[in-house]
């Protein structure tokens, strides 16, 4: 894991994104992150339907998450509004 990328133990479900944001800091520069409902139900092999749900395969897959959001990150792979989006 890149020491340079940090992942604070901070998320919430968020209606208008329909997944659970999380933030990264790289260099003191705080980057908004987002796991999409789909890859969460992806990750958990069924579907997932609520907020309760959706962070409790969120915490039970950090790891992987992070990983992911951390590729993600160094391969400056922000999308149209400038998150970090992991989707399916």
């Amino acid at each position: 894991m890149n020491q340079s990328i940090l992942f604070p133990d901070i998320q919430d479900w968020d209606d208008g994104l329909n997944g659970v944001k999380f933030p990264a800091q790289q260099a003191g520069a705080l980057i908004k992150c987002v796991a999409s409902l789909e890859y969460l139900s992806s990750l958990a092999g069924e579907s997932v339907t609520t907020a309760q749900q959706a962070l409790v395969v969120f915490e039970q897959n950090r790891f992987e998450i992070e990983e992911l959001a951390e590729q993600l990150i160094e391969e400056e792979e922000y999308n149209s509004a400038g998150l970090i989006e992991l989707t399916v």
